[in-house]
């Protein structure tokens, strides 16, 4: 089969594109890396590759051999368990607004979206004063439900908004055969809509998720204790001291964004079954 020169041309382009946009990606990657399996004494050598690589970092942080280390495993549990409930309280009330207004057709319900899609429009930065004051008045700062509701406002309409669009696309004489056969809208939401939405479940769930695993400004105004913290915001304690240890640092840092890797490329796969 003859080959379209123009097709080899445009794939030509793509690469050219393609490789430096990849290479420029991956370096920092790399250097992240290489910091974590180099001694302290060759961590800013520049060598492409340390003389002698150890795993010895990894035994500092997993055994909080240093003081910024000592709440590792208490600040990496919040922030597993911080990212799981957003997760979680994102899905609820997103996948339950938008069966109510896309399915259900409750009186105002497309007011309500379209004013919650209205908020996302509004830089998260620019509402961190006005939550901060938000839970200092209902007596919640320094304390782990502060930063849930914080990300969960933060998601929430967006979310809507993706799981009303995917609802709108399901054909609504599923709907009308559900009813015909007496099912509830409780019966309809949990038989028919939910296994429908699973996909769009799963991109939104991991969403919210990795939105709540990565959040920093949040994190660092509403949480103080170093038993409340996130590992984002202990991340940032260690550049606290002029002698900051580098390749503890970048360590903590690969083992940080190793669950957004993992949960990302599960994704397709959850999607695909």
């Amino acid at each position: 089969m003859k080959v379209k020169w123009k097709t080899v041309t445009t794939e030509a382009k793509l690469l050219l594109i393609g490789i430096p946009l990849f290479l420029w990606t991956i370096i920092p990657v790399y250097h992240l890396f290489l910091f974590a399996i180099s001694p302290k004494d060759q961590a800013t050598t520049g060598k492409l590759w340390p003389d002698h690589p150890t795993l010895k970092n990894f035994e500092n942080v997993f055994g909080q051999k240093h003081f910024y280390l000592d709440h590792f495993w208490v600040q990496l549990g919040n922030s597993v368990l911080i990212a799981v409930a957003v997760a979680v309280i994102t899905l609820f009330i997103a996948t339950s607004a938008a069966f109510a207004i896309s399915r259900l057709k409750v009186r105002g319900g497309r007011t309500v979206m379209n004013l919650a899609l209205f908020t996302y429009f509004i830089p998260a930065a620019f509402l961190a004063v006005p939550m901060y004051k938000t839970m200092g008045n209902y007596g919640l700062l320094n304390n782990q439900w502060a930063l849930i509701l914080a990300m969960v406002t933060i998601a929430s309409p967006y979310s809507i908004w993706v799981l009303k669009q995917a609802s709108d696309k399901l054909p609504y004489e599923l709907d009308e055969a559900a009813k015909m056969d007496g099912a509830s809208p409780l019966q309809l939401f949990r038989l028919v809509y939910m296994p429908l939405m699973m996909p769009s479940l799963v991109a939104i769930g991991t969403y919210s998720l990795l939105l709540a695993w990565n959040e920093y400004l949040y994190a660092f105004l509403l949480l103080s204790n170093d038993k409340q913290i996130t590992l984002g915001v202990a991340l940032g304690n260690f550049l606290a001291a002029d002698d900051s240890p580098w390749e503890l640092l970048m360590t903590v840092g690969v083992i940080y964004a190793l669950p957004p890797a993992a949960d990302v490329s599960a994704v397709p796969l959850s999607c695909s079954s």
